[in-house]
């Protein structure tokens, strides 16, 4: 298989030098070029024929928000990764960026970004997740078969009413979720808990940006928030959420526990805790991303006789963490993302009606 072909775009030619150095490391990628603004790069792109483009956002001349909507108007499938500061500003970017198309993107620290952000790329952690990030979006690799594990016991107990819906993703996520929660109506009968791969920050300014568009109301996770029907949370970066009952009512808990599949927050955590809390009564979702988070989790659902539907692969971003679900065999429906949000409200209605008509 050819290499993958990536130009990098920045205004700084220290990070131009350590982000192809990174990458010319890999056997399995190679710079095709560097850019040192948007206007640049968009004149090299023809001859370059990138797979993927880095993408910084903020740079003299042509910034990385405009370069990358001139991208999707000539190259609207080719994948962009944006470079963001962990700041408020550069997490506001960023989920701009992602709203305009942008495939994925790499923080970086917010002082200046030079010093500091190539020290953080030269960790091979750091190293070895911006090589996958690449790769997974250039589908250079196919993740979800490596996860494949058909003997996972399922329940086969009679559909139990839904009393709550997790959600799970990751790559591409934050778009997936901007279509599918605000197809939620305004009476949705339960809660929703969520987990989007996101840091510190980011995952706030999401939930904002998600409760101006939706008719739910949603926020970020809070420790010992009462759960309610019409709510949507989030869990915070850097911490995983769950669910857990006290008396009566069903409340959510977070903490810093190990990360688990190099995710804090990680979807089999909060999967988990709902298949414990609820049973059978549980409708999880497994949308676009990297990896196989939420694999076991949905095992943990299905064993409990809870119901799991997965993102198609033609719709995701990345079908890993989908395309994991459903090489184990634990999705009960794989459906487009223009068809989820139908399939969660009908699931859910027919459940609680089913329930209500059959009494005590």
């Amino acid at each position: 298989m050819k290499p993958v072909r990536v130009l990098i775009v920045d205004d700084s030619a220290v990070i131009r030098k350590m982000v192809s150095t990174m990458l010319s490391s890999d056997p399995e990628i190679v710079v095709a070029g560097t850019a040192g603004n948007g206007r640049v790069a968009l004149e090299r792109i023809p001859d370059l024929k990138p797979d993927l483009v880095t993408l910084d956002i903020e740079m003299p001349e042509m910034d990385g928000l405009e370069t990358l909507v001139e991208i999707r108007k000539l190259y609207p499938k080719l994948p962009v990764i944006m470079f963001s500061t962990l700041t408020e500003r550069g997490a506001a970017a960023t989920l701009d960026a992602l709203a305009r198309g942008a495939s994925d993107y790499v923080t970086k620290p917010s002082h200046t970004g030079t010093a500091e952000f190539t020290q953080e790329l030269s960790t091979a952690r750091v190293r070895e997740e911006f090589l996958r990030r690449i790769k997974s979006l250039c589908a250079f690799s196919v993740p979800h078969a490596i996860h494949a594990a058909p003997h996972i016991p399922i329940s086969e107990r009679p559909q139990s009413r839904i009393d709550v819906v997790a959600i799970g993703s990751s790559t591409g996520g934050p778009n997936a979720l901007c279509e599918l929660i605000p197809q939620f109506p305004a009476d949705f009968p339960v809660p929703v808990v969520i987990v989007q791969h996101m840091p510190p920050l980011f995952t706030r300014l999401l939930s904002e940006r998600l409760n101006t568009l939706s008719p739910l109301e949603v926020q970020e996770g809070k420790q010992g928030q009462r759960l309610q029907s019409g709510q949507v949370w989030i869990a915070p970066g850097d911490y995983h959420m769950t669910v857990g009952r006290k008396g009566t009512e069903f409340v959510l808990g977070l903490n810093r526990d190990a990360p688990e599949n190099s995710c804090r927050p990680a979807v089999d955590v909060l999967f988990r805790s709902v298949a414990h809390t609820f049973g059978a009564n549980v409708l999880a979702v497994v949308l676009t991303g990297m990896g196989a988070d939420g694999t076991q989790g949905s095992a943990k659902i299905r064993e409990a006789g809870g119901k799991v539907i997965a993102q198609d692969e033609a719709s995701s971003v990345v079908w890993g963490m989908p395309g994991s679900v459903v090489a184990a065999n634990l999705a009960d429906r794989v459906c487009p993302l223009s068809g989820i949000a139908h399939e969660v409200v009908r699931r859910v209605s027919m459940r609680r009606a089913l329930a209500r008509a059959a009494g005590p």
